[in-house]
């Protein structure tokens, strides 16, 4: 079961509050802002700035 559209777009960045949107491979939510991806485990969105890792390019 994939993230719904109806959470993606409630949910925001919880760093600078801006959206966020899926990335291809649709395991991480980007937020271009802040150039980091929150990962997405068991179609759970792992919210937390501290978990967040670094976009690639």
């Amino acid at each position: 079961m994939a993230i719904s559209q109806e959470l993606l777009e409630i949910l925001a960045c919880p760093k600078c509050k801006g959206d966020i949107h899926l990335n291809d491979s649709q395991d991480g939510l980007i937020c271009d802002h802040c150039k980091l991806v929150y990962e997405i485990k068991d179609d759970i969105p792992i919210m937390l700035i501290d978990e967040a890792k670094p976009l690639d390019g």
